[in-house]
């Protein structure tokens, strides 16, 4: 599925109901008449958006997939939609299953802040440097201790993780940063972000992110950016499930 978070109250269901989870598990309650319990690959934080969030279900009903696609997103709201659907055998678990997860940040580098891209991007008022960004990255990659870009709040029983790729690409105003890890920790994404932007700007060498690596504290990183450019572009499987890696949303990004 897909949605844009500025709404939400992020993924995970809430008292509220003011969630993603929440407002999926009563559109499929509806259409399959009964109670549906639901789980997510990556949780999603308010206002983080998503292009190819999947999620898995147990059913007793039988609906055609097209009806699990176009009956669901009939009864939601019109900034989630599901993309695609499809039966899995009872073994495959969307989350254990991901042999890795993808994030894209698109960041607007201008003299003057978003206005209909409000809510969409991230916004820098000053120029970066893409050389001295794409070589601080290689400081990440690789198996690492990532506890200096970890929140506080995260529940993750280890912060080592693999950091597989970084990739920043630029067209016209529009920087876009692609991350992919085996997995990510809370703010894992944003915490690097906001190194990336200091060392863009010429804050610091790119070897800082070294150090800020090394120092496994969170207090010698750049504060936190912004969630509103932030899309989880969903996980990757083993080709075996036959399940899509991307969906149409993709194209629509700067």
């Amino acid at each position: 599925m897909s949605y844009h978070g500025g709404a939400y109250q992020g993924w995970q269901s809430q008292s509220s109901g003011k969630t993603v989870q929440d407002h999926l598990e009563s559109a499929l309650g509806s259409l399959a008449a009964e109670r549906v319990s639901t789980v997510c690959a990556g949780r999603t934080d308010a206002g983080v958006h998503a292009l190819m969030q999947v999620v898995h279900f147990d059913t007793s009903a039988s609906r055609r997939l097209m009806s699990w696609v176009r009956g669901t997103n009939a009864l939601l709201p019109r900034d989630i939609a599901v993309q695609w659907a499809a039966e899995v055998p009872e073994e495959f678990h969307c989350r254990a299953a991901a042999r890795s997860r993808r994030y894209t940040y698109v960041l607007l580098e201008s003299a003057v802040r978003p206005s209909i891209d409000s809510g969409r991007v991230g916004w820098v008022l000053h120029a970066l440097n893409h050389q001295a960004m794409q070589e601080s990255c290689s400081h990440l990659i690789g198996e690492h201790d990532f506890t200096s870009f970890r929140a506080a709040a995260c529940q993750a029983l280890s912060a080592t993780k693999k950091l597989i790729r970084i990739d920043i690409s630029r067209r016209g105003a529009y920087w876009r940063f692609e991350f992919e890890a085996s997995a990510f920790l809370h703010h894992m994404v944003r915490n690097i972000m906001g190194c990336l932007v200091a060392v863009g700007q010429g804050k610091h060498s790119p070897q800082w992110m070294g150090e800020v690596l090394e120092a496994r504290s969170r207090t010698v990183a750049a504060p936190t950016f912004p969630p509103e450019g932030l899309y989880f572009l969903g996980p990757r499987y083993e080709a075996h499930w036959g399940l899509p890696d991307r969906t149409d949303a993709y194209d629509g990004l700067p």
